[in-house]
């Protein structure tokens, strides 16, 4: 049954499913399971239904998911909701994180009493209302209940309200603006704004040096210098004719003589986002610009994320007519992006413009995007950084090519840079190449039955997580990009490591693994990825796992990969990389008929070397030719970063190539390796166009 779109009625998981927050033991029955006070209903459910069995289907639908509400609010959250009335609500499904802000939410709320605070914590699919009496709460938690709300994208949104004692949720470690970085409002009128605006034309005209580009999430155009992306630099001997707008010269002047900036930039970049558009988060190629990074934000206000190797996140608000100047830390060290998103989590409170979006989930709302244009100014570099963060500066860094780990620590050093870091960085142009279902995967899932609760382990972009509506599915993967991709299909995803999945053991109905393990660095660190898989699986539970293969020619046919090396020769096909045949999903799409099981070798065939796995050594990884037979197991596969792909718009030249980690794997290999696990016996292995695959089962 398909659920109403929401972020409640998205994770409506078994509550076997997730490891519990701490809040309620194992086999504990949280405080609050009870039977509450009985929703007034459209839906009406009175204590004489109850009391005589005769629930109709739509009132039991209700009672099972404002149960799994309670129990998901608990396990999850761990939010604990009591059996009693109280005068504080907890509002499943009416969060911010549903994309229903403070405008909707709180009116209907009032109309049922008078309401003393709605927190809304930031990115939550849940918020808290605090009536002045219990009687009013009670009345809300009547009405209310199971009632439907629609979102700020006009979508209807199912409410499920239970009642709690304390308003809680984790707490926002207090944050500060990146060091060196600063906003100034109103730093140029709207008359300003309106003659810069109008200054950039966006018609095209292929004749002029500063003509548009249209990427994939935004329009572009450059003055001064333009930036080339397939490098992510510019040309320092070939400036553009004409330099700045001379409706910029002036305003930079101002700025100069004011002290708002120290140097007049040379370089202009302006950039146009529709609402739903950003831009990956980046650090500015420390070679190509000098230290100070400002950029002016006209049309609409924005926030902008930043980002710490540490992983703190800080969301800046940039108001309209704003300057973001970026120095030091902040521009050398500090990501900065913003996520293509339609709203922005915003503070409420209409005194507060500019500057770091706080945890108070008392002021919290979201914010419409309009269409925003940056004027993004930087001074090109003319000799080489010598900033105070060498390990990020390309100027600085000497790095020798990656060898075979030798120790657990190296291989999940190589996998950090070479696996985890670049997915990060590729996120978006991934995604674009993976759409296509591959048919066995497909086939396996549709033949799991209803209820089933399965496991994405290395879900990329969630191409999988929607295939068949009728099972409970969860995705996981270790790149936050690409999990942001997954919310933002509405899916359920979190960030994790396949080596360490918080999901409680037993617990999944099957699992699937698709081109993940291959990504692994060591022996057995792949075997440390195949028992966590077996670990989640339930007994009778199945596994479907698919790793790439070594032989790209198999029983005398070429794999699709080896076949598109001709039909690909002088065009940018989004798939003329190899990892369009794998990754967190897939290898291409059209498995033909390549779907004979082949027979399983001994464990100690592998053992006596049937597949020659290179050993561990102080030799370098060799970088492999795409759409070419490979000649190592363990190897770097180049991705060749670009920006817009599609059939309406030309492709975009080559950005940056980034290399990936992959061991493929000899035949064999992978029954092999599950052949050493505990309670789990192997029901199916079979080669599919490039690929090892084998289907387990938890005896």
């Amino acid at each position: 049954m398909a659920a109403p779109r929401g972020g409640w009625a998205r994770r409506e998981y078994p509550t076997h499913f997730l490891a519990p927050m701490g809040e309620a033991g194992e086999g504990e029955s949280p405080r609050g399971a009870g039977a509450l006070p009985e929703p007034r209903r459209s839906i009406a459910m009175d204590s004489n239904h109850q009391s005589n069995g005769k629930l109709s289907k739509t009132e039991k639908k209700f009672l099972r998911k404002q149960i799994k509400a309670r129990h998901t609010l608990l396990r999850h959250e761990g939010i604990e909701t009591v059996s009693y009335a109280t005068q504080i609500l907890v509002v499943a499904n009416g969060g911010l994180g549903n994309g229903v802000s403070r405008n909707k939410l709180l009116p209907e709320l009032e109309k049922l009493g008078q309401v003393d605070a709605l927190l809304m914590p930031p990115n939550k699919p849940y918020s808290f209302v605090t009536y002045k009496t219990t009687e009013e709460s009670k009345k809300a938690y009547a009405s209310l209940n199971g009632q439907n709300i629609v979102d700020d994208l006009g979508q209807k949104i199912i409410l499920y309200l239970n009642f709690v004692e304390k308003a809680q949720w984790k707490e926002l470690g207090l944050q500060a603006l990146p060091p060196g970085l600063k906003v100034i409002e109103e730093i140029i009128s709207s008359e300003d704004e309106k003659l810069l605006l109008e200054s950039v034309s966006w018609t095209e005209d292929t004749d002029n040096p500063n003509f548009q580009k249209s990427l994939k999430h935004r329009r572009v155009k450059h003055f001064g210098y333009e930036f080339h992306y397939e490098n992510n630099n510019v040309h320092k001997d070939k400036p553009l004719p004409g330099g700045l707008p001379d409706i910029c010269d002036s305003m930079l002047e101002k700025w100069l003589k004011e002290g708002f900036i120290r140097h007049k930039p040379d370089q202009l970049t302006v950039n146009q986002y529709e609402p739903g558009q950003g831009i990956p988060a980046h650090i500015d190629t420390h070679s190509a610009f000098e230290d100070e990074i400002i950029s002016l934000s006209l049309g609409s206000e924005i926030v902008m994320d930043f980002k710490h190797p540490d992983g703190v996140t800080v969301p800046v608000m940039l108001p309209r007519r704003s300057l973001l100047v970026m120095t030091g830390e902040s521009r050398y060290l500090w990501t900065h992006g913003i996520t293509p998103r339609k709203f922005d989590t915003v503070q409420a409170s209409k005194g507060h413009k500019s500057g770091i979006i706080t945890g108070d989930v008392g002021d919290l709302t979201l914010s419409k995007r309009g269409i925003r244009t940056s004027f993004t100014f930087r001074k090109v570099r003319q000799t080489p950084c010598d900033c105070s963060y060498p390990l990020v500066c390309d100027s600085q860094m000497k790095e020798p090519p990656p060898s075979f780990p030798e120790s657990d620590k190296e291989a999940s050093q190589l996998e950090q840079k070479y696996v985890h870091q670049v997915y990060e960085e590729i996120a978006g142009h991934f995604s674009s190449t993976r759409h296509t279902p591959w048919p066995h995967i497909v086939e396996f899932l549709k033949a799991l039955p209803s209820g089933s609760l399965v496991a994405d382990v290395g879900c990329g972009n969630g191409k999988y997580l929607g295939i068949n509506k009728e099972l409970y599915m969860i995705g996981c993967d270790r790149s936050q990009n690409l999990v942001d991709i997954c919310r933002e299909k509405q899916f359920q995803a979190f960030v994790c490591d396949a080596l360490s999945v918080p999901v409680r053991s037993g617990s999944c109905d099957a699992c699937i693994s698709i081109a993940v393990i291959h990504h692994f660095a060591t022996a057995e660190r792949r075997m440390a990825a195949l028992q966590e898989i077996a670990r989640l699986l339930r007994p009778g539970g199945k596994a479907l796992i698919y790793v790439w293969a070594m032989e790209q020619e198999y029983q005398k046919k070429k794999s699709k990969y080896l076949r598109e090396n001709k039909s690909n020769q002088g065009r940018q096909e989004i798939s003329s990389d190899p990892s369009a045949q794998e990754l967190f999903v897939e290898p291409v799409p059209d498995m033909g008929h390549q779907d004979s099981a082949c027979s399983v070798p001994s464990v100690n065939d592998f053992q006596k070397g049937r597949c020659h796995s290179r050993e561990v050594g102080n030799s370098t990884l060799p970088i492999h030719t795409n759409r070419t037979s490979f000649h190592s197991q363990d190897l770097l596969v180049p991705w060749h970063l670009k920006g817009n792909t599609s059939k309406e718009k030309p492709t975009e030249p080559f950005g940056p190539v980034l290399h990936r980690y992959y061991h493929v794997f000899c035949e064999g290999e992978l029954e092999a390796a599950c052949q050493t696990l505990n309670n789990v016996s192997i029901l199916q292995s079979y080669y599919d166009q490039g690929n090892w695959c084998v289907i387990l089962q938890k005896v």
